[in-house]
């Protein structure tokens, strides 16, 4: 194919330059195709290693990382969408890979299902999503990568490999989070569940008194997370807990001045001038910290745990074990508070139990999540990397898709199961058709 589609959705033809929705990786690719089939796709693997050109897949470029760039050949999944399966009696639903998740939810939700966790935007594919990490907050849920129930891959020698607990299981095991580094991913099988609601409530709360009860409000919330605004002692919690109903969604009007108005277009305001006269800052964040009130409201799993994100930033989030998160952010604190660093974006904090995939974040450990935004076009290399530093001694575990510093060697030693996954790669990828230089830095050679 000559022409194909980028993240922005215009057409482009060969030797076009792409680059993700942060607006901070960029590549030209050598080729670009839009597969219509796993069988066309599989034939473009083999026709790439074959012209010894590097082979990567890309989906709606929501990772920071430079995870998806490549010199050679780009893949993009924009015609592989859709449900291929419902088995209701095992509960599952098999996807293709390019499908978006807004898709997905959309599709379940007509059907009666709903996965029981995910993250907090649905922009992403679901292969993009799951092969990078992607998490919402759960007690007992975890990652949309530990819902999976079976995986189709196309692998560097251009056969269909397909994996489950049963079939392949040590592939199983490590191409769930895969990273792009084992194969293309074109189908998914998740586990779903009958839809249900969920009721929302949403409160500010001391900063000191959400890390003083930070272990309570997790046992006894199904889905607890919290964001936290640098400059101030402010934060907005969420508690999401399973509900007999009836559903009461948040109202039209309120919805679009609360999720829209203000934490979209207000706050995109608040941002261009913290962005221009930086001592503004620590005022705007005062009035952010306060700008929402309480709210309670009741609705199907896709309107509760997702929200739009429509003001563009850059982005670093980590890892720690979970009975680490409190000195963690209270070091973070006292690191910006006694910085002349300017933070005009809240920080957000969600967990994930233990889960047993090769390279996820909460691989064999109880976690909880970290992540610091900057504005974009805003500096933040001091920022992330007085951040990274805090988190790094706590052991922490980069997210696969956002920013950070971390390589093989230290990757190494947070991850038991490292040796396994590289192992598996070294099999499946010898010739390393899937490389570029993310994976190079934190795989290895």
């Amino acid at each position: 194919m000559s022409s194909t589609r980028t993240a922005s959705g215009t057409a482009s033809g060969k030797n076009r330059t792409w680059r993700n929705w942060g607006g901070n990786v960029s590549v030209r690719p050598a080729r670009e195709v839009t597969p219509a089939s796993v069988e066309e796709l599989a034939e473009a693997v083999r026709a790439a290693a074959a012209e010894g050109l590097r082979v990567k897949a890309v989906g709606t470029g929501h990772s920071f990382t430079s995870i998806a760039a490549t010199d050679g050949l780009l893949i993009h999944p924009g015609l592989l969408t859709g449900i291929r399966h419902i088995d209701r009696d095992a509960m599952t639903v098999t996807v293709e890979a390019g499908t978006p998740l807004k898709r997905l939810n959309l599709a379940l939700a007509r059907e009666g299902l709903s996965l029981t966790n995910m993250g907090d935007i649905m922009e992403q594919t679901v292969s993009g999503a799951t092969s990078t990490g992607t998490h919402g907050t759960g007690r007992d849920s975890a990652s949309l990568a530990a819902q999976i129930r079976g995986l189709e891959m196309v692998t560097a020698d251009g056969s269909v490999l397909t994996c489950s607990e049963r079939e392949n299981p040590e592939v199983f095991a490590a191409a769930r989070i895969g990273l792009g580094a084992l194969g293309v991913v074109t189908a998914i099988t998740f586990a779903v569940e009958p839809v249900f609601l969920l009721t929302a409530r949403e409160e500010p709360m001391p900063f000191d008194r959400v890390l003083a009860e930070f272990d309570e409000l997790w046992a006894e919330n199904e889905h607890f997370e919290f964001y936290w605004f640098p400059h101030t002692g402010n934060t907005n919690t969420k508690r999401n807990n399973r509900s007999a109903g009836p559903e009461q969604p948040v109202g039209r009007l309120k919805g679009w001045f609360e999720d829209d108005f203000l934490s979209n277009g207000v706050f995109q305001a608040a941002n261009w001038v913290g962005r221009a006269v930086p001592g503004t800052v620590p005022s705007i964040a005062r009035i952010s910290s306060k700008a929402l009130s309480a709210r309670t409201y009741t609705d199907i799993p896709y309107k509760v745990f997702t929200s739009p994100r429509r003001v563009r930033f850059l982005e670093m989030e980590y890892a720690v074990p979970r009975e680490a998160v409190a000195e963690t952010l209270r070091e973070l604190k006292a690191m910006v508070d006694r910085s002349r660093l300017r933070i005009s974006f809240p920080v957000e904090v969600r967990t994930a139990p233990a889960d047993d995939i090769t390279l996820s974040t909460a691989s064999g450990r109880d976690s909880a999540y970290i992540a610091v935004h900057m504005f974009r076009g805003t500096p933040y290399q001091a920022y992330f990397t007085a951040a990274e530093r805090i988190f790094t001694a706590h052991e922490g575990r980069p997210h696969w898709g956002k920013l950070h510093t971390r390589d093989a060697e230290y990757l190494s030693r947070v991850y038991p199961r490292f040796g396994e996954f590289t192992a598996l790669r070294d099999r499946l990828d010898p010739d390393r058709l899937f490389r570029n230089d993310y994976l190079r830095r934190v795989l290895g050679p």
